[in-house]
C-alpha cells in the first residue's frame, strides 16, 4: 500500500499515516529493507493515537521506488536529495519534520540535516551508521585505517546473500538467506517479528541489486583484505572514503535536538560489529588479518558518542538511550522507548 510521488526526478513509493495537519514525521529505513520495515511500529505504536503525520518513503532502489543508480562518490547525498524533494512535495516547502532514521537511514538523515539544517525539527537516530561511515576507520576521530579505505564498500558484501535477494529466496534454510540474515542480524530475538516476519522478509527482497544499487562495484587493494570501495552503489556510498559528515554535523546551524538510541546486542552497528571486516579478521572468520595495530575494528558506537558530545559542546543538545539486550531494530524491539524519544522531540519542536 502507498502512493507514488514524483519528486526530484525519481518516482518514490511512499506510505503515509495520521492526520494531514499533524506534526510532520519522516521515517527513513535502513539498507536491505524498505519503508515497510517501519509498518509494525507505526501501526501498533504511533499511527493511530499520536499527533503525527507520518511519511515513510522507500529510498531509491528499495521497495516500490524507482531503482535510480547511486553515485557513491556523493556518499548518501543521492538519497538525501530525494528526501529533500519528497519533503517539499508531501509536507510543503516550509516544513520542518522530525526526521527518524534506522541504520543507513540515519546516515541519510544526517546528510539531509547537513544540507538543510533549517528544515529539520529534530533528529531521531536508531542504531545509526557512524558519522564516519561503515568500516575502515580506527579510532574515535574516524582516522582511516589505510589510505585507500581497504575493507569497505561493495566488495565486502557476501555475494551469496546478494544472489539470494536477486532470486527472491524466502526460505530460511541457509545462513545467507535473507530470512536467516534478518533473524540473526536485524534483531536480537527473532520472536519480535511475530506474524509480520513474512512481510518484513519481503522488504529485504525488494532491494535492487547490481553495481549501481546493492552492493555496488569494488576495486582491488594492496592492503588486507585486498578489496576497496568502488564509486557506484549503496555499500560504497557508506564507505568512509565517501561518507564522512562528523565535522558538518558538529557545525550545524541551526542545531536540531538529537535523540540517539542504540542496542547493546546490535550485531551490525557495534564496536565489535559482525559486519566489520576488521572484527571478522580478528575473530579468524576472514583469513590474513594483519593484527590489531594495523587493522583494529571500527569503534562505531564510540564514534557516534564522540560526535554528539562535540555537537553538544558546540551548542546542540542530545539524549543517548542505551537499550540493554536490544539488537539492530529498536523500533521493533523497544518501540516504547522510540515513541518516547519521538514525543520528546515533538515537545521540543513546540517550544
Amino acid at each position: 500500500m502507498g502512493d507514488i510521488v514524483d519528486a526530484g526526478g525519481v518516482r518514490q513509493h511512499v506510505r503515509t499515516w495520521g492526520p494531514e495537519d499533524g506534526v510532520p514525521v519522516l521515517l527513513l529505513h535502513g539498507n536491505c529493507s524498505s519503508g515497510g520495515y517501519w509498518e509494525p511500529f507505526v501501526r501498533d505504536h504511533i499511527g493511530t493515537d499520536g499527533p503525527w503525520r507520518v511519511v515513510a518513503p522507500d529510498l531509491r532502489g528499495f521497495g516500490g521506488s524507482e531503482p535510480a543508480p547511486v553515485d557513491a562518490t556523493r556518499a548518501l547525498r543521492d538519497f538525501a536529495d530525494d528526501v529533500a524533494a519528497l519533503v517539499e512535495a508531501v509536507f510543503g516547502p516550509q516544513a520542518r519534520p522530525v526526521v527518524v532514521g534506522h541504520s543507513m537511514g540515519c546516515g541519510v538523515a544526517m546528510q539531509y540535516a547537513v544540507d538543510h539544517p533549517e528544515r529539520v525539527a529534530g533528529l531521531l537516530l536508531t542504531a545509526p551508521l557512524s558519522p564516519y561511515g561503515f568500516g575502515g576507520t580506527r579510532d574515535l576521530d574516524g582516522t582511516p585505517t589505510t589510505d585507500d579505505f581497504a575493507g569497505t564498500g561493495g566488495g565486502t558484501v557476501n555475494p551469496d546473500f546478494v544472489a539470494r535477494i536477486d532470486a527472491g529466496d524466502r526460505s530460511g534454510d541457509e545462513p545467507t538467506s535473507p530470512r536467516n540474515v534478518m533473524r540473526t542480524a536485524y534483531v536480537a530475538d527473532p520472536e519480535v517479528f511475530g506474524d509480520d516476519e513474512d512481510a518484513l522478509v519481503d522488504t529485504v527482497l525488494t532491494t535492487a541489486t547490481g553495481d549501481d544499487h546493492y552492493p555496488g562495484d569494488s576495486v582491488s587493494s594492496e592492503s588486507w583484505p585486498m578489496v576497496g570501495p568502488g564509486t557506484r552503489g549503496v555499500a560504497n556510498a557508506m564507505s568512509p572514503r565517501w561518507f564522512r559528515v562528523a565535522e558538518e554535523l558538529v557545525d550545524l546551524d541551526p542545531k536540531p535536538p538529537v535523540e540517539w538510541l542504540w542496542g547493546t546486542a546490535d550485531a551490525i552497528v557495534s564496536d565489535t560489529s559482525l559486519f566489520d571486516m576488521a572484527h571478522l579478521g580478528q575473530l579468524g572468520v576472514v583469513p590474513g588479518w594483519p593484527g590489531l595495530e594495523a587493522c583494529p575494528p571500527q569503534p562505531m558506537v564510540g564514534q557516534t558518542r564522540a560526535v554528539v558530545e562535540r555537537y553538544a559542546d558546540a551548542g546542540g543538545t542530545f539524549t543517548e538511550t542505551r537499550l540493554e539486550g536490544c539488537g539492530h531494530s529498536p523500533h521493533l524491539e523497544r518501540p516504547a522507548e522510540v515513541r518516547a524519544a519521538l514525543e520528546r522531540l515533538t515537545r521540543a519542536g513546540e517550544r
